[in-house]
């Protein structure tokens, strides 16, 4: 007997053995039952996905002894003629062959007759780009007005070309790609059938060379059974598809991703070694720092992706400490390479620079870690605890605000305050303090001076003002002076108010060239971070706008 192969054998025979175009007969099943259907249909996708398949069930469907019926038979005469390719009303064309002018008008010529036996006479014409633009011209006609008894089916990989003047006649129908876990699912049922001994590993190293076509992972399958016979290992697969470098993958992607060049070289040189091709390994690469990014970023959910289910666990526990934003840079840098590498007339020095270069990058801070960091120095600010770049976490800049935050003094405030203090950062601090605390009493000292600190007594001068000079003199207003200035140094502190002199008020006239001066270091010394020197150096593109630095705390 004839060895017919597992793609012709385990052909689908009804609509219900169709994987993975759910959408496709659903429509086709519900026309069939309501009496609609169309006179001609396009049905177009990659290859290998069912199209000539559907179109051979369809016209079962239609011609069957029992129908028209969404479940044809198989048994009656007109479903095994079409099964066998023998139907007299059933004609398959291949349109890369057929595909002048004159094959055309034949056709035109026999769609006047009669079926001889069944309901329909269906032509089913595959690759019908193949056409010549005189060919489908002079299908138009009939196309568009056929006679009651004809139906056409045609079938493309390359819509595109199909010119819209018979896209605008047909009704079309978009196959799908044949998802890894389906295509898994049928290898399992062929197995099973025919009696094949084989690892769900190795039937998704089949699945995943398929493509996403099912008679590509069937036509594997048989060349592996060849190969291995009925009792099929792994390794046997691993030789067979030519997937020695996959052993390298996950050794490779460890040693970058733990920052070990070293390890990176000596695993790219054992591939070398071994007679993996270089441009073979980049591409295998490229996929599994997709695969790697993938997990990381849909978790549970990373089946929903054409990753093997054996595969997910391994690539979840690599990317475990790894953030996303690292992972997703290393992909960036094998993607822009990509065309240098396929150019490169020396590929193995090449991908080892490109690996080093990945296992060099230092690992990138989540702009999420960054924020909260900040936001936690901050609070650290209003309750007055000290911060300093040493306290401040890897990745992020400390504030540099930390004299001019209201809420408490900081350490370096304090410090002063007891030598020689910057009388004008002190003033700034302590009013905005009040400020937040009291609005009413920091509005009334917004106009005053800080004459001194000493002794844990903190003079305040008042200009010469005879109203606001008695207001803050009284009792109440210096007893809660008093009571602020005690959270503000976090110690008791008496408060002495006093006339500003004339000389004094002129003294100040530098306050705002201090000012200038403070802001101006503050900013120097943020530009000089080591952390903002490596973000910058890590984002090419990045550059420092603005320094900002907040002397006010707006109060909504």
């Amino acid at each position: 007997m004839e060895y017919q192969v597992l793609a012709r054998k385990f052909r689908p025979q009804t609509f219900e053995e169709v994987a993975g175009q759910s959408h496709v007969v659903k429509t086709l099943r519900n026309a069939i039952a309501q009496g609609r259907v169309a006179h001609a249909f396009l049905f177009s996708g990659p290859r290998g996905v069912g199209k000539t398949s559907v179109a051979r069930i369809l016209s079962k469907a239609l011609n069957c002894e029992k129908g028209p019926t969404a479940t044809p038979c198989n048994q009656c005469a007109n479903c095994l003629e079409i099964t066998n390719n023998s139907s007299l009303d059933v004609h398959e064309i291949d349109g890369a062959s057929n595909r002048g002018i004159d094959e055309i008008r034949e056709l035109r010529e026999n769609v006047k007759f009669a079926p001889a036996s069944s309901r329909y006479k269906i032509y089913i014409i595959d690759e019908v780009h193949m056409l010549t633009d005189p060919a489908f011209n002079a299908l138009l006609k009939t196309l568009e007005e056929p006679p009651a008894h004809v139906i056409f089916m045609f079938a493309t990989t390359e819509i595109h070309k199909i010119p819209a003047t018979i896209l605008s006649r047909c009704q079309c129908y978009d196959f799908r790609r044949i998802s890894l876990k389906e295509i898994i699912a049928n290898l399992e049922l062929v197995a099973g059938k025919e009696g094949i001994k084989i690892s769900p590993m190795a039937l998704s190293w089949i699945a995943e060379a398929g493509d996403g076509s099912m008679r590509d992972s069937q036509s594997i399958f048989d060349q592996v059974i060849s190969y291995a016979g009925m009792d099929i290992k792994d390794a046997d697969v691993e030789e067979c598809l030519g997937l020695a470098a996959r052993k390298y993958l996950f050794r490779l992607s460890e040693a970058v991703l733990n920052q070990d060049a070293g390890a990176c070289l000596l695993i790219l040189e054992e591939a070398y070694l071994a007679g993996i091709d270089m441009k073979y390994f980049y591409q295998m690469l490229l996929k599994h720092f997709r695969n790697l990014l993938l997990v990381k970023i849909a978790g549970d959910d990373s089946a929903s992706f054409d990753i093997a289910t054996e595969q997910i666990e391994k690539l979840k526990e690599q990317v475990q400490k790894i953030s996303r934003e690292t992972l997703q840079r290393y992909l960036e840098i094998l993607i822009a390479e990509e065309g240098n590498f396929r150019r490169s007339q020396e590929p193995r020095m090449k991908l080892e620079a490109i690996i080093v270069k990945m296992a060099y990058l230092q690992p990138i801070v989540p702009i999420g870690e960054i924020i909260a960091t900040i936001e936690n120095i901050e609070k650290r600010l209003q309750s007055g605890a000290p911060v300093s770049s040493g306290n401040a976490a890897p990745g992020v800049l400390y504030d540099q605000t930390v004299n001019e935050r209201p809420g408490g003094a900081t350490e370096e405030i304090r410090e002063s305050a007891h030598h020689t203090l910057d009388l004008n950062a002190l003033r700034d601090s302590f009013k905005k303090f009040v400020k937040n605390e009291n609005p009413p009493l920091g509005g009334k000292i917004a106009s005053t001076e800080i004459i001194g600190y000493e002794n844990d007594c903190l003079a305040i001068g008042v200009p010469n003002n005879p109203f606001l000079l008695d207001t803050l003199k009284t009792a109440e207003q210096i007893e809660k002076l008093e009571e602020l200035a005690g959270k503000f140094f976090q110690k008791n502190t008496t408060v002495k108010i006093e006339t500003l002199s004339a000389e004094k008020s002129g003294s100040n006239g530098n306050s705002a060239k201090n000012q200038a001066n403070m802001i101006n270091d503050i900013k120097r010394e943020a530009l000089n971070q080591p952390i903002l020197k490596k973000v910058m150096d890590e984002l090419s593109d990045a550059r420092v706008v603005e320094i900002k630095v907040q002397t006010e705390k707006t109060n909504s």
